[in-house]
C-alpha cells in the first residue's frame, strides 16, 4: 500500500454549530483560509436554478463595513489572492493570505456570512453578469449537448440542471428570492471552516472562535434534495446548433464519490481515456481506437466527486468525415472489451503511477491542499482526499473489470448526439459542465 503523508489534522466544533478543520503545514509562511457551505445546485427548487451561483456573486458585491471593491484592494496590497465558486454539492470562499495577515480573511468572511447587503441595484446589476455567463457558456455547442445529456439522466434529482441555473429562471428570480436563500443557508451550521498553512493550531482556532463565535446559533437547515429514482433503460438525446463538428457522449450513471467502487472507476477511467490534468492520454483504449486512425479528433472522461450518484461521462469530437454513430460504436465496443477481457497489469500499474503524479501535483500548494480537505469535509469524510492514494493502490485488475460489468450497462446509460448544422465554426469540446 502506498502510505500518503500530511501534517496531524484537527477538527473543532464551536457552540454555533460552525465546524472548523485545521492543519499545520510550515513550508511557506503563507495560510490558505477556506469557507464551505453545504449548499449547491442539487439543492434548488425548480424555478429557482441558479440561485447558489448567484448568490455567491452577490457576496462579492460587499457589506457596510466592506463596501464594494474595498476588500480587492485590502487583499492586494498584502499579496493574497481571493476567489468563490459554486458547484452542484456546495458553494465555497477562500482567501490565501501571508500567515500574519489572515486575520483579514476572517473577519471579512464573519462579516459578510450574515451582512451581505443584496443591495436592490447590485442584485439586477448582477442578474445581467450572470445572464450574461449563461449566453457565453452557449456560445458552445457542447454547452447544450451536457446541458441536455443531464437533463435526461435525472428526471427528479437537482443534478438535473447545470449550476449556472435555466435561462428562464435568471430572469423570473427576485431580490427576495436570493435574501431567502441568504438567510437559510449562510450560517455556521451549515458551514465548515478549513485551514492549512503556517499557523499553531489552538491560537488559530481561538482566532476563529473570536470571529466566528458569536455568531448566531441557527440550527441547520433542512437541504432541498430529492433523490433519483433508479432508470428503467437507456436514454438518448439529439441536439441540433450551428456548427460544423459533431459530438458524441456516452454517459453512465455512477455511484457517490464516498462509494468503494468510485475509486475503482478512477482507474478504469484512467485506462480509457487517460488520467486527464496535464498528462498525456495517447496511450489510453480510447485515444488508439478513435483519435489514432481519424475516428475523433478528441476523446476526454469526466468523472466527479459527488455527494449523490452522478455521472461518468466519455466525450468525443467527431472527425470530419466521420460519423457519430462511427464514434459511439468505438466508443462501446472498447467498453466491452473490458467487459469480456478485462485490462493487463501493466494497464493498472501505469494508471496508478499517474494518479501518483496528479495527486502529487494537487497537494504542492497550501491552497490545493485546503480545497481538497473541503472538498472532503463537503463529502462527510474529511480523511476522502487523504487517503486517495491508498485506496486507489488497493484496486486490482478483477476490480476493474467488475465495475465495468456492473456499472457499464445499457440500462444505466444515457447517450447523446450534437449535429451540426453547418452554420458556424464551433469551439472545443469540453467535458466540465457534464
Amino acid at each position: 500500500m502506498i502510505e500518503t503523508q500530511f501534517a496531524p489534522t484537527t477538527t473543532h466544533h464551536l457552540d454555533n454549530g460552525l465546524t472548523v478543520i485545521l492543519r499545520e503545514v510550515h513550508s511557506v509562511p503563507v495560510i490558505s483560509f477556506w469557507l464551505a457551505y453545504r449548499v449547491g445546485s442539487r439543492n434548488e427548487r425548480s424555478g429557482q436554478t441558479g440561485i447558489s451561483h448567484w448568490l455567491e456573486h452577490m457576496l462579492f458585491k460587499g457589506t457596510e463595513r466592506y463596501p464594494a471593491g474595498v476588500l480587492d484592494k485590502l487583499i492586494d496590497r498584502v499579496g493574497g489572492e481571493w476567489n468563490a465558486f459554486t458547484s452542484m454539492d456546495y458553494t465555497m470562499y477562500y482567501e490565501t493570505l501571508p500567515a500574519d495577515r489572515i486575520d483579514l480573511a476572517l473577519d471579512l468572511e464573519s462579516d459578510r456570512m450574515v451582512n451581505a447587503s443584496l443591495d436592490p441595484e447590485d442584485v439586477e446589476s448582477e442578474r445581467t453578469v450572470v445572464i450574461s455567463e449563461r449566453r457565453d457558456n452557449e456560445d458552445s455547442p457542447t454547452f447544450w449537448l451536457n446541458e441536455e445529456l443531464r437533463a435526461a439522466a435525472f428526471r427528479v434529482h437537482g443534478y438535473h440542471h447545470t449550476v449556472i441555473g435555466d435561462m428562464t429562471d435568471l430572469y423570473s428570480m427576485s431580490r427576495d428570492d436570493l435574501i431567502r436563500h441568504y438567510r437559510a443557508h449562510y450560517r455556521p451550521s451549515n458551514a465548515v471552516i478549513i485551514a492549512v498553512g503556517d499557523f499553531d493550531t489552538q491560537q488559530m482556532f481561538s482566532k476563529i472562535e473570536r470571529y466566528f463565535g458569536g455568531l448566531p446559533a441557527d440550527p441547520a437547515p433542512q437541504l432541498f434534495t430529492r433523490p433519483e429514482p433508479e432508470p428503467q433503460g437507456e436514454r438518448r438525446i439529439v441536439v441540433e446548433r450551428p456548427g460544423h463538428t459533431a459530438f458524441v457522449r456516452v454517459a453512465y450513471r455512477m455511484p457517490a464519490a464516498t462509494d468503494p467502487d468510485w475509486f475503482k472507476l478512477v482507474m478504469l477511467d484512467s485506462i480509457l481515456t487517460g488520467p486527464g490534468g496535464n498528462i498525456d492520454n495517447k496511450t489510453s483504449r480510447l485515444y488508439r481506437a478513435l483519435v489514432a486512425p481519424g475516428i475523433a479528433a478528441s476523446i476526454a472522461g469526466s468523472l466527479q466527486e459527488s455527494i449523490d450518484p452522478y455521472l461518468y461521462s466519455i466525450g468525443a469530437t467527431v472527425s470530419d468525415g466521420r460519423s457519430p454513430q462511427d464514434a459511439e460504436a468505438a466508443i462501446l465496443t472498447e467498453i466491452e472489451r473490458i467487459q469480456n477481457d478485462g485490462i493487463t497489469q501493466s494497464e493498472l500499474d501505469k494508471a496508478r503511477k499517474q494518479a501518483r503524479a496528479s495527486f502529487a501535483y494537487e497537494t504542492e500548494r497550501v491552497t490545493n491542499q485546503a480545497y481538497w480537505l473541503a472538498q472532503s469535509a463537503m463529502l462527510g469524510e474529511p480523511e476522502w482526499f487523504d487517503r486517495f492514494i491508498d485506496r486507489v493502490s488497493q484496486v486490482t485488475v478483477e476490480d476493474v473489470q467488475h465495475v465495468a460489468r456492473r456499472l457499464l450497462i445499457p440500462r444505466r446509460r444515457v447517450i447523446g448526439w450534437l449535429l451540426p448544422t453547418g452554420l458556424q465554426a464551433d469551439t472545443e469540446t469540453d467535458l466540465e459542465e457534464v
